[in-house]
This record gives C-alpha cells, sequence and structure tokens, in this order.
C-alpha cells in the first residue's frame, strides 16, 4: 500500500506501490460466505474438505494448492477479544496495511485440545488507501498455498469496514530485525542458522514458481521472511503476488509495485515482470545477510546508497568480500561457503532475466554448500606486546566504515509501504 514508484525514490522510506491489479479469482466465493459473519461463531471459507486443522504441511511436506481459499472466518468480536481490544501491548509491528497484533485465542470451543493458540492478527487502517485489494490477493494467494516455507494464513475477518487477516504467529519476528536491529533483545546470526534461513526462503519460492501457473510473489526482501521459534524461515505477506505469464508468454506486464532496493532493474525500467524478476530480489537478500547491510539506506554516502551497484564488484574479489563481510559474525564462518554464495548472488543480481538462475538452481546450490559442511573458522587476533601485558585482554572487533551502525527496528516487520 501506498505511492506510486516516480522517478526519484522517496527520501523518507523506500516503499513504492501503486493500484493493484488482481485477479479476482474466489472473490465471488468470498464475499458470498463471509458478510453474513457475525457474533462469536467461525466457519471454514469453500468448498475444500481440507480443514485448517488437520496439520497439512506433514501429509504435503514439499506444498500444495487447494482449489479454493480454506480458511476460517473469524468474527471481529473474537478477534477483539484475542487482541484484548487491540491493545497497544500487544502490537508486533506496523506497517501501510496496518498494525501487527499479538493475540490469544481460546480454542476450547473450536478442538478437543483446551488451551490458547497464539496468533498474529493484521488489522486495515481505515485510511490505507490499497487495503482491499492487498487483503483480497492475501486470501486469494496464501488462502490456498500451503508450504512449510510459507506462513500459515489462518483465516481473515470482513465485518462492514473491519478487515483483518490472522496467521500462525512467528517467534523470532523478521530476518530484517535480526540483520539490522539493535539492542539486547535482538541477537546476531550465525553463520549457519543464516544458511537455514536462505534455504528456506529459497524452497518457499521454488515451490511458488515450479506451480503449474507460476506464482510471482514480487516483494522478496528481508521484512517478509519470517522466522518461527526453531529458525526455520517462512515467506510472509502476498498482498502484491500476482500469477505469472501463460506457457506462450515470459513475462506479465503489471504496473511498478515492490520496494526500492529489492525490484528487478527490468520490472522498474519496463513494469515487465518475469519470475526471475524474484531470483533478483532474493540475491539482493543474500548480499544483506553476507554484508549486514541494508539493500537500501539514504544514510551512506552517495554512490553507496544502493548496496547491490555498490558491492557487486566486492562480491567477485575474495579479499573485498573478506573485507565487506558483516562484522557481527566476528570472521566465524567458512570462507568458500561465503566466496560461493557471493558468486551466487552476483548470478541472481544479472542485469538480464534469462541469465539468472532458476530459485530451484539456487535452492540446490545452497543445498550443496550446506552439505559440504565446512565448520566456521574462529577469527585468529595475533596478541601484541601491550595486549600480552594486559594478560590476555580481548581486542575489541571495531564496526569498520562500511558498516554504520543504524537504528532500532520492530520486532516484528511489516514493510512500510505508506
Amino acid at each position: 500500500m501506498g505511492i506510486c514508484w516516480s522517478s526519484s525514490p522517496p527520501t523518507d522510506n523506500h516503499s513504492l506501490t501503486t493500484s493493484a491489479n488482481m485477479s479476482s479469482a474466489g472473490l465471488s466465493q468470498l464475499t458470498t460466505t463471509n458478510t453474513s459473519s457475525s457474533g462469536n461463531s467461525s466457519n471454514v471459507s469453500g468448498n475444500s474438505r481440507f480443514s485448517v486443522a488437520t496439520g497439512s504441511e506433514e501429509a504435503y511436506p514439499y506444498g500444495q494448492i487447494l482449489p479454493h481459499p480454506n480458511l476460517r472466518i473469524f468474527s471481529f468480536s473474537e478477534l477483539k477479544a484475542a487482541t484484548r481490544n487491540f491493545r497497544g501491548d500487544t502490537v508486533l509491528g506496523e506497517g501501510g496495511f496496518g498494525k501487527v497484533y499479538k493475540g490469544w485465542l481460546d480454542e476450547k470451543s473450536t478442538s478437543k485440545n483446551s488451551g490458547s493458540t497464539v496468533i498474529a492478527v493484521k488489522k486495515l487502517n481505515s485510511e490505507s488507501m490499497q487495503g482491499f485489494e492487498e487483503w483480497q490477493s492475501e486470501v486469494n494467494f496464501l488462502g490456498r498455498l500451503s508450504h512449510p516455507n510459507l506462513v500459515k494464513l489462518l483465516g481473515y475477518c470482513w465485518e462492514e469496514k473491519e478487515l483483518l487477516l490472522v496467521y500462525e504467529f512467528m517467534q523470532k519476528g523478521s530476518l530484517e530485525n535480526h540483520l539490522f536491529g539493535r539492542g539486547s533483545a535482538v541477537q546476531s546470526l550465525p553463520w549457519d542458522i543464516r544458511l537455514k534461513i536462505s534455504i528456506g526462503a529459497a524452497r518457499g519460492l521454488a515451490f511458488l514458481h515450479a506451480s503449474d501457473r507460476q506464482v510471482i510473489y514480487r516483494d522478496f526482501k528481508a521484512s517478509n521472511i519470517l522466522l518461527d521459534g526453531s529458525y526455520n524461515s517462512k515467506i510472509s505477506d502476498f498482498g502484491l503476488a500476482k500469477m505469472g505469464p501463460t506457457a506462450s508468454q515470459s513475462h506479465v506486464t503489471t504496473r511498478v509495485m515492490g520496494t526500492y532496493g529489492y525490484a528487478a532493474p527490468e520490472y522498474v525500467a519496463t513494469g515487465h515482470l518475469y519470475v526471475k524478476s524474484d531470483v533478483y530480489g532474493f540475491g539482493v537478500v543474500l548480499v544483506e545477510m553476507l554484508t549486514g547491510l541494508r539493500a537500501l539506506d539514504t544514510n551512506r554516502p552517495t554512490g553507496q546508497r544502493n548496496l547491490t551497484d555498490w558491492i557487486k564488484p566486492h562480491l567477485s574479489d575474495r579479499r573485498k568480500l573478506k573485507n565487506t563481510m558483516d562484522t557481527r559474525l566476528e570472521g566465524k564462518y567458512p570462507s568458500k561457503a561465503a566466496v560461493q554464495i557471493a558468486q551466487l548472488a552476483l548470478t541472481c543480481l544479472a542485469p538480464e532475466p534469462k541469465t539468472r538462475p532458476s530459485m530451484k538452481e539456487v535452492l540446490d546450490t545452497l543445498e550443496r554448500i550446506e552439505s559440504a559442511d565446512e565448520k566456521p573458522k574462529e577469527r585468529r587476533v595475533k596478541p601484541t606486546r601491550q595486549t600480552a601485558h594486559r594478560h590476555g585482554q580481548q581486542h575489541l572487533h571495531h564496526r569498520s566504515a562500511l558498516h554504520p551502525r543504524n537504528g532500532g527496528h520492530p520486532s516484528y516487520p511489516l514493510p512500510q509501504r505508506a
């Protein structure tokens, strides 16, 4: 949601959107099912024989696409109670769509097992210009997609002007916060966890691209990658998702929507959206995980604000790469694997879509790197006379000029599209 992408980027944020060009598939079913929702009753939309609580991820470990959205319909009063009347201290994050609240759903009346289920509730801001279109897209896409590396949409609420979405709760928040957040509550991700997150996200995108009618995600970025309690990564926020081209076409043409710094150059220039436009965004996130730097940062010097334009020459040079690696890794990473991922990122960032690898190829490469199982190397600091005199006092690893400190960020993310 938010603003048009003009010729020059905005100074206060990096998001851009225009009116969505959404498919109406499933909308008639949605409207007839939901408008009568009221009271404390809950239903399941559509005619699908799968239920929300059947554990479809276990039955379909490689994912499935349902013929219709298979979602629970929540009443507004139900979600109001779950979020303690949308109390301020339950807010997890805020974006152009609205706020996301943490909620506790009483399952006594809906399942045999008593107790509460923790959920995340996204509530539309009534002033949002494109909220309904993105809300509808979330229901029509994520409501039909089931995969271990896609955030699970549990249901929705549509009562008069109230539009809400209900998701599974992701305990560790966003990748963005772990990479760029500051403060004692934020812990830097070690190398093996970063690799695990990359592989999970790649699996999610590969699943979308492998469907009979490919799904182009269109807004792949660190803030849209959420982490569960075991750091399993799941792609969230399908508000900008788009059906891919038909067999006779290479691309779809649409109005430019997405986020500065992550959007592929051909899409920015022409509005031609390819499946491999997602691959470009994935390459940007790989670079962020290597360097610990944001894709776009107006606080950096001119010429360095766009990370990929500035950092590309460093990715192909082992020595330069070492100097640009995230200092919060403290040198504890396998240098060979880092070089391999840097090379993979370069291929993802190729100017022409046809020269980029498919997400299946990206996933295969990442899995090979992981299977090599090269242990992270400890950084060795050569002691000086001064440090020896101080009886083993440790050196402080100062942040380089390439890694300026940034301000804090919310622990549970929403892309700032407003």
